[in-house]
């Protein structure tokens, strides 16, 4: 049997080539280019009523309207901007270098003192909104209404800032940290419950399904089969919310709820530049120590979560 040279065509094999389709005519390919014949395929978008074509540009001219009459209510004044820049470039060149001057251990303790009130804080409301997220949940409570009226209930705390409850409970119990503590609380059983009844609802059936088919009860099948599911879920979010808190306790130091926020207001008050600056400089290494500390937890809690799921 005779093998065929190297490079010579084998006559035999299959061609790995598809067979050519057919030439479409010139008179598609023209029609296909002409106005006229694409304007007849698609008259929907061609013959669109003037409303809708027109709706667009009414939308944007409603949007500049409306910025056009902003800048004017609220007498934004470019040429003020100009000047203000001026002065910040003034006060960063006070800045430095920063200094705490004779107040480092005082800075500290304040420190210490807004951390514990965001600590505190994240607590307190995550113990009360999870709950909370229980009764919001539908997979929990069939009750539409009881779910509803507990979603309206976190929606309407959840819309009152932080700064706004501080200076409700400096009214309540007084200027301090334990007014701060309970800002920070009321603020987060909103957001909590929000987040941990998604949490919950997004939560696997089967393994309450499991509990209820050996007999157990409604409040086994939550307690074993869907509480698990969702713990590290919750932790996760607990942490994230310690770090924003960090950041929130020092806002509302400022109106007198405790912390290192309380100093930056009196500091900037007396213009004391360095100090202000040593001060912010303090917290921005705080919160990126935490930022760093709270996402390797979170990613281990996940992760401990997916191993033992696999």
């Amino acid at each position: 049997m005779s093998v065929p040279p190297v490079g010579a065509p084998d006559h035999g094999a299959p061609s790995a080539l598809p067979p050519p389709g057919p030439v479409e005519p010139r008179s598609n390919l023209r029609d296909k280019a002409d106005p006229a014949a694409i304007r007849a395929r698609h008259r929907a978008l061609f013959d669109a009523p003037l409303v809708r074509r027109l709706r667009p540009v009414a939308i944007v001219a409603i949007l500049v309207g409306l910025t056009v009459l902003a800048v004017w209510r609220l007498d934004v004044s470019f040429a003020r901007l100009g000047s203000g820049l001026v002065q910040i470039a003034t006060i960063l060149g006070q800045m430095f270098p920063p200094t705490p001057g004779s107040h480092l251990a005082v800075f500290l303790h304040a420190l210490g003192e807004t951390l514990a009130i965001a600590l505190l804080g994240t607590l307190v409301g995550a113990v009360i909104a999870f709950p909370l997220g229980l009764l919001a949940a539908k997979n929990v409570i069939p009750n539409v209404f009881a779910h509803f009226t507990v979603r309206r209930g976190l929606d309407t705390i959840r819309g009152v800032d932080v700064l706004i409850w501080a200076l409700i409970f400096i009214n309540v119990v007084g200027l301090g940290p334990f007014a701060g503590i309970l800002a920070i609380a009321a603020s987060d059983i909103g957001s909590f419950g929000k987040l941990f009844s998604e949490a919950i609802e997004n939560a696997d059936r089967k393994p309450v399904e499991g509990v209820l088919s050996t007999g157990g009860s409604q409040l086994h099948a939550v307690r074993y089969g869907l509480v698990p599911q969702v713990i590290p879920v919750i932790a996760s979010q607990v942490l994230y919310y310690f770090e924003s808190n960090t950041r929130s306790a020092t806002i509302i130091g400022i109106v007198g709820a405790g912390g290192i926020g309380l100093h930056l207001a009196e500091q900037i008050r007396v213009l004391e530049w360095g100090k202000v600056a040593f001060l912010v400089l303090m917290i921005l290494v705080t919160v990126a120590i935490i930022d760093f500390a709270s996402g390797k937890l979170r990613f281990a809690i996940i992760g401990r979560s997916a191993i033992a799921v696999d």
